[in-house]
């Protein structure tokens, strides 16, 4: 590992509640002959990037799976704590409950699991090696552009987002990017201030879009399935 990475004590948590609602047990649904948590912890290890891998969790089934693929898990949340908290609040919470102090928290959600240790490395390295103190993971939008999107009314009525951008060659339009849940950084002294990622000058780090694909429902299951399929074949 790069000795400027070496010198920093870097915290990584996976937040993982047990409610989801969308896809129940979300987070240790099997995918791909694997509880889907289990892909993020064992990306975080082989990343090879921290000093303590913590499963965040208000559920001991949850739990149970995390410390089965090498996970700490050293304490249970409130189940409360999810109704009104934001992930960021999560974070902050759980990272102030240990008894050790570490220079970076990153947050590895649970539903991105095709992200990999590479991915993981690269980006700490970044943040790392350009001093940053907030960096966001993203990817770049692609034949989606989202300079084209319109709303629709009850009757189907259709008005643009971008007035002026729906008349232009897409070639001529900047490139637009969307946060992703792969990987999150801070400095945890900055984090503490800041209660949130997307603090002063935080910056946005792109990862390729096929890795960075965040599971929220049944047709994003669906989507990573075929995206991780293709990514092996290669």
């Amino acid at each position: 590992m790069d000795n400027m990475v070496k010198e920093k004590k870097i915290l990584a948590i996976i937040p993982a509640r047990g409610g989801s609602k969308r896809i129940p047990k979300k987070n240790i649904i099997p995918f791909k002959g694997k509880p889907m948590i289990a892909w993020t912890i064992e990306a975080a290890i082989k990343s090879k990037c921290f000093d303590k891998v913590l499963v965040s969790t208000d559920d001991e089934h949850i739990a149970e799976v995390g410390k089965k693929y090498g996970a700490d898990v050293p304490f249970l949340r409130d189940k409360n704590s999810d109704d009104f908290s934001t992930v960021s609040d999560v974070i902050v919470n759980e990272k102030n409950r240990l008894d050790d102090h570490y220079d970076i928290i990153v947050m590895l959600m649970a539903n991105c699991p095709i992200r990999d240790e590479f991915d993981i490395k690269k980006s700490i390295y970044k943040f790392v090696d350009n001093n940053r103190t907030f960096q966001i993971s993203c990817f770049k939008y692609g034949w989606m552009n989202p300079w084209w999107a319109h709303k629709i009314d009850s009757l189907g009525k259709a008005s643009p987002v971008f007035n002026k951008a729906i008349l232009s060659r897409s070639q001529d339009l900047n490139d637009l990017y969307c946060p992703t849940g792969a990987i999150w950084i801070a400095k945890n002294q900055e984090l503490d201030k800041a209660k949130t990622f997307y603090g002063p000058d935080f910056v946005m780090e792109p990862i390729d879009w096929k890795k960075a694909v965040d599971i929220d429902d049944y047709e994003d299951f669906e989507f990573a399935e075929v995206v991780f399929d293709f990514l092996k074949k290669k």
